[in-house]
């Protein structure tokens, strides 16, 4: 029994610090998953969800450091009792976002890992199932666990609860150590937006009241068609699907941003963004060369970007995107992204804004 209990706690303790990790290293994102879950239980159970919004962020940071410190605590047996019931807490509410999530459709990504790994809302489900079953395995022996804790125990739980809440704070005041996103640097993206290969379908057809699946459309009439399942179905449809840019006539500028070099201001939301930021981008702008067009993309209305560009004087041309998909390309607002015909290779957090010299030398 101990050294299943030891498996099991290993096991427990591995997911909620992989799965901490990961949403540490971008709060920001965890950040955006908690507004959408806000904005559906505001709609769907009481309006006073939606108060919850402008907290997201700290919020996304206490939840993300809490998984982290409960996973490293199970490891180290640090207070197993509050440690046990803190987890089990966790993880029923967890699996009850998951289970409303999967079975009314609502928020189709937990975010449970990010942006790492995708879960489809009943993987996320059953993910956190198997947990719940694994923690209340732990939680029903009651009787062997103590509430004590030695001074190295504390010490690595406290240690790892503040380097957790300093990366945290470092991944929010800059940008994610590491870009999951299909907007990352190096990546194309034009080519994102094509399917990587063809589809290959398996046809699920019905004929004399039997079904069988095919791998060849059938010629003979008699069949009929049941379902298309696509066999390479992460690899035939393309990875950026909502990528598109306009102007304020409503003409498509999206192939305009991939030609040649573009030095993109994203600007989100010109209620929220910090103007002190600003002035140094105006600077990095009035230093570009000929080469290097710049531009801004925005989510909001023509009016409201009007006052805001003279209010900070952001003399460039600029076009629309839609606020959602700004969010996933840039984690700043507001951000820097430079694009080489099409190509990410450069982003960076208005606390970041580059010299001319290294925009230079990324375009080489």
């Amino acid at each position: 029994m101990q050294y299943i209990n030891w498996i099991v706690r290993g096991l427990i303790g591995s997911l909620f610090i992989f799965s901490g990790l990961i949403k540490i290293n971008d709060p920001v994102g965890t950040a955006i998953k908690l507004e959408e879950y806000f904005e559906v239980f505001s709609n769907d159970f009481a309006p006073i969800f939606h108060a919850f919004v402008p907290y997201a962020l700290p919020l996304a940071v206490f939840l993300c450091v809490l998984e982290v410190a409960l996973g490293v605590a199970l490891w180290v047996g640090y207070k197993m009792r509050l440690t046990l019931t803190l987890l089990l807490a966790l993880i029923t509410f967890f699996t009850f976002l998951t289970f409303y999530s999967a079975y009314f459709n609502k928020v189709t990504d937990c975010g449970c890992f990010g942006d790492a790994i995708k879960l489809t809302p009943w993987q996320s489900f059953s993910k956190d199932v198997v947990l719940l079953v694994l923690i209340s395995w732990l939680a029903v022996q009651w009787h062997q666990w103590d509430n004590t804790a030695t001074r190295l125990q504390t010490s690595v739980v406290l240690s790892t609860m503040l380097l957790s809440f300093a990366v945290a704070y470092y991944a929010i005041e800059h940008l994610p150590f590491i870009d999951f996103r299909p907007y990352k640097i190096g990546n194309h993206i034009p080519t994102l937006m094509k399917p990587q290969e063809p589809c290959r379908y398996v046809y699920v057809m019905e004929k004399d009241g039997k079904q069988v699946s095919l791998r060849e459309y059938p010629t003979d009439p008699s069949y009929k068609l049941v379902q298309m399942i696509a066999e390479n179905e992460e690899n035939c449809k393309p990875k950026i699907l909502d990528y598109s840019v306009w102007d304020d006539k409503g003409n498509d500028m999206t192939a305009f941003t991939f030609q040649a070099n573009k030095l993109i201001v994203v600007v989100r939301n010109v209620k929220k963004v910090p103007q002190q930021a600003f002035p140094l981008i105006n600077q990095l702008i009035a230093q570009l060369p000929p080469s290097v067009e710049a531009i801004a993309l925005t989510a909001s209305s023509q009016a409201d970007f009007e006052i805001f560009r003279h209010e900070v004087q952001l003399a460039i041309p600029y076009y629309f995107a839609d606020g959602t998909v700004l969010k996933t390309i840039m984690r700043s607002d507001p951000g820097i992204l430079l694009l080489k015909n099409g190509a990410v290779v450069g982003k960076w957090h208005y606390n970041d804004v580059p010299n001319v010299a290294t925009v230079h030398s990324l375009l080489k």
